[in-house]
């Protein structure tokens, strides 16, 4: 199982057409292109090499691309590798964003670290599985998704129609492997006050001065986190206010102020929970304050991920780290949130295993190549060994 070679040349030169292709996320920039031409682009590499490939449409120029790698018996155990091809923008970059440089066994370009480095290693893993024309029991499905930089529409529609008894997704994790993440909340805090002329302190009420000790209390109840007994992998929840926006003009009392607030939360924390927390907040400050009124409003919730450390896909998954790069993996948490926990939602046990490199989101953004090839290579052992 560790004789599979990976090319190395087509390996980089994959990448760098990943990175020629704008896929900008527009519902992050508006004149971002989205995901359908790379997807297309995926879509007939694997079809080139014989695999089944489906597209499922989400919105003008957003699809998803799905290739499967059939096994040789039905109901066997079957692996989903799975990656975004949206990137964020590309204004203000300080290397070529779409042309890939490469420096001193780094390669450079917007999406190279986030992800499109791990769409390359999934592509050349299953490359070099048909060049060795290895037939596994169960079935490999590589699933490149549209959309996970914002609201993960592509994953959301990918776990209508398919399904795995395990899943990697191959966000970068520095060769080591993610077995749980924070999950987060979004949510809206409307304040009411009463409009009136800014001479009239006898009947007007300060909708944002009211809102001033919501925040107040806010910063207490993520203060208050610091008590708790931290998770092993995750530390604490926590909880901050991202946007404010509120009243009309200078000499008007403003009637109505808005905080959305983001709170990230551990695998222990469900939608209620967060839900029942800000209720009780609002409700603490109307006790001591007649004129205050708020309603809030949970307006999207992910949950967090976390995977046994001993399932099987773990297992083998080290097993493969250790074997092929001469590494014991570590089994680590992040703070960031990814599709891995709509997929282990959706009954597929999922962990997050990539390369390294440096940049999600910044100016500058690489992928550190040799840990690209070692990535790749373990890739292609974990499904030899998992689905066979």
């Amino acid at each position: 199982m560790t004789n599979f070679q990976v090319d190395e040349s087509t390996l980089l030169s994959t990448l760098k057409e990943l990175i020629a292709i704008e896929s900008v996320n527009p519902s992050l920039v508006p004149s971002g292109k989205g995901e359908a031409e790379i997807a297309e682009y995926i879509g007939h590499r694997l079809e080139g090499i014989g695999l089944e490939v489906q597209y499922q449409q989400l919105r003008h120029n957003r699809k998803n691309v799905v290739a499967m790698m059939r096994g040789r018996e039905s109901g066997g155990q079957s692996l989903m590798l799975n990656g975004h091809t949206d990137t964020v923008g590309i204004a203000g970059m300080e290397t070529p964003a779409l042309t890939a440089t490469c420096k001193e066994g780094k390669v450079y370009g917007r999406g190279a670290f986030d992800m499109k480095g791990g769409l390359a290693a999934m592509i050349c893993a299953a490359e070099s599985l048909v060049k060795a024309k290895t037939r596994m029991k169960g079935d490999l499905t590589l699933a490149f998704v549209a959309d996970e930089e914002y609201a993960s529409l592509g994953t959301e529609e990918l776990v209508k129609e398919y399904t795995a008894s395990a899943a990697i997704v191959t966000e970068p994790t520095n060769l080591d492997i993610i077995v749980a993440h924070r999950g987060f909340a979004w949510a809206s805090v409307d304040v009411s006050g009463k409009a009136a002329h800014g001479s009239r302190y006898d009947i007007g009420v300060d909708a944002i001065a009211k809102a001033g000790k919501f925040l107040v209390a806010l910063e207490e109840m993520d203060i208050g986190f610091n008590a708790l007994k931290p998770h092993r992998l995750l530390g604490r929840p926590s909880v901050h206010a991202s946007l404010i926006s509120g009243g009309t003009e200078l000499s008007t009392y403003p009637e109505h102020c808005r905080i959305e607030v983001e709170r990230r939360t551990l695998p222990t924390e469900s939608k209620q929970d967060v839900e029942d927390e800000l209720r009780r907040l609002l409700e603490g400050i109307s006790a001591t304050d007649n004129d205050f009124r708020a309603e809030s409003k949970v307006f999207l919730y992910r949950s967090a991920l976390e995977v046994p450390q001993n399932t099987n896909l773990v297992r083998i998954l080290s097993q493969q780290t250790r074997i092929i790069i001469g590494k014991e993996p570590h089994l680590v948490g992040a703070g960031w949130w990814t599709d891995a926990a709509l997929l282990n939602d959706a009954g597929i046990p999922t962990v997050l295993f990539g390369h390294s490199g440096e940049g999600a989101h910044a100016p500058t953004e690489y992928a550190d190549f040799n840990s690209l090839v070692q990535m790749t290579k373990v890739l292609i052992g974990t499904a030899v060994s998992f689905c066979s």
